[in-house]
């Protein structure tokens, strides 16, 4: 650059954090915050959802106000065909059905987290990332900008990248597998720990190279490549897990979806998604380990997969046929009414019959009649986290009724029914007896220590989808009840009624 020539102004991506935005961004952040704290209970979710939405409400305007836009027109008709898309899919999506709508959400994020990425690094000088060159004169200091990205902000881009596409892939194959289009079953590929490791490290590698490499020709195969392998990793490590250790993924995407944003935040200089990102990484983090150690299992052997196969889509049958006792809705209804305490255990099972609403409606005409019902939850109950407090919350159980695994598993001993409806491996005793089990060591529900037991399940040939036999069918306590869940509810609720 000649000295004469006038110095350059700083692009508006690196130019010092107007005071006012980084307040905007803090009160954001405080507002998400405050949303995962309301999130944590189900009777101030509400409250969270609101500090969440006010919260993203104020980082979007705060972008949009202090950055130069190219169309705003544009931007408006892309917010305005999200948020209907948005709304559209929030009132006709079933309860049922939120685990894989949980799962497309999060391939979303990974999506855009791969999209800003290569945006950034197609138009660096739009994002600020051109490394500046500062030439001092006799009289004035010049600020030049090359064409180059720092390698800091290459290898924030890189993993961006990389965990934004691992995201999206992941979260697909979740998505094909909570919603039945694709088997529940593990796909167990050969040599598939071999292939995994090496594909990471090949990532690895390729982000190291892309941060060290200084011109397009010689980054643009690096960052293609970065990408390409980093999808197919997404589709190797879930295909692999089956259906028990879905509520494990869903969280662990989750995860994904927050530590993407944030590298992207980094690479963007955006506060916001710093913040975010973190908060959404962590707790998805923090509640993929509660769920492993609700399962009695470590986060690298969910991973490594195998375990859970989807008796639904062709999992293993029943390994014997013990003798047991089978009764009918009217059996039900007579010893129901006589009990003076039920603890209802929900499971898959009532989510796929939709029965939450009869079953809450049960519970109603036990109250009446002076029976004292209560709601065990464990953590894993479903196909993602707080599934079966989602659904009893949609029939509208109050929240003080329902409970979780730590909090009521010493009262089953008083209890005189335990009414077991689509639940399997979390009641099953073997998860405490037998060392070979492929659940031992979990923390299952004490529902043998109840006087009665009643175990609604569609037929004796099934069983959960860790693949193994539930002695509670066999029990002496216990009556099956076999049929569709919110059928033989149905019929339970006209005996009473």
């Amino acid at each position: 650059m000649p000295p004469d020539s006038p110095p350059v102004p700083l692009p508006e991506a690196v130019q010092a954090v107007d005071p006012i935005v980084a307040l905007a961004y803090l009160v954001a952040g405080v507002f998400f915050i405050l949303a995962l704290r309301g999130l944590s209970s189900p009777a101030t979710s509400r409250r969270g959802n609101r500090f969440g939405m006010a919260g993203m409400l104020i980082a979007v305007v705060t972008t949009l106000v202090t950055h130069d836009l190219a169309n705003i027109v544009e931007i408006a008709i892309a917010i305005g065909l999200g948020g209907l898309i948005g709304f559209v899919i929030a009132r006709r999506i079933a309860m049922t059905s939120m685990p894989e709508l949980v799962a497309g959400f999060h391939s979303l994020v990974g999506l855009a987290a791969v999209l800003v990425g290569w945006a950034a690094y197609l138009n660096p000088g739009a994002f600020g990332l051109l490394v500046p060159d500062v030439i001092t004169t006799l009289d004035e200091r010049v600020v030049d900008y090359t064409t180059a990205i720092s390698p800091v902000s290459k290898i924030e881009m890189g993993l961006g990248i990389a965990i934004g596409a691992i995201t999206f892939s992941g979260s697909v194959i979740a998505f094909l597998k909570l919603s039945g289009k694709m088997s529940g079953s593990p796909i167990l590929l050969p040599a598939r720990h071999i292939i995994n490791l090496g594909t990471l490290a090949a990532i690895i590698v390729l982000t190291a190279l892309f941060a060290l490499a200084t011109g397009p020709a010689e980054t643009l195969p690096y960052i293609i490549a970065l990408t390409v392998l980093a999808f197919a990793i997404g589709f190797l490590l879930i295909i692999p897990i089956g259906g028990a250790d879905m509520p494990v993924v869903v969280s662990m995407l989750n995860s994904y979806s927050g530590w993407a944003a944030a590298a992207m935040g980094f690479t963007l200089g955006n506060t916001a998604m710093i913040i975010t990102g973190a908060l959404v990484g962590s707790s998805g983090a923090i509640l993929s380990y509660i769920m492993c150690r609700a399962m009695n299992r470590s986060f690298i052997s969910v991973i490594a997969g195998g375990f859970g196969a989807d008796a639904s889509a062709g999992g293993g049958e029943a390994k014997e046929q013990r003798p047991y006792k089978q009764g009918s809705a009217a059996d039900a209804a007579f010893m129901l009414e006589q009990a003076e305490k039920v603890i209802i255990i929900p499971g898959y099972g009532m989510a796929v019959a939709q029965a939450q609403h009869a079953l809450r409606e049960m519970a109603d005409l036990l109250e009446e009649k002076g029976v004292e019902v209560k709601y065990a939850i464990h953590p894993v109950a479903g196909r993602m986290p707080g599934h079966m407090n989602v659904l009893l919350a949609e029939a509208s159980v109050e929240y003080d009724k329902v409970f979780e695994l730590e909090d009521i598993n010493s009262e089953f001993a008083q209890a005189d029914v335990a009414f077991i409806i689509g639940a399997n491996d979390v009641v099953n005793p073997a998860a405490k007896t037998d060392k070979s089990s492929p659940i031992y060591g979990m923390p299952v529900f004490d529902v043998d220590k109840a006087k009665q037991v009643f175990f609604i399940k569609r037929s004796m040939g099934g069983v959960g989808y860790a693949g193994v036999d539930n002695g509670v069918f066999y029990m002496d306590q216990t009556m099956m009840l076999l049929s569709d869940a919110k059928k033989m509810v149905e019929e339970i609720v006209k005996a009473l009624d």
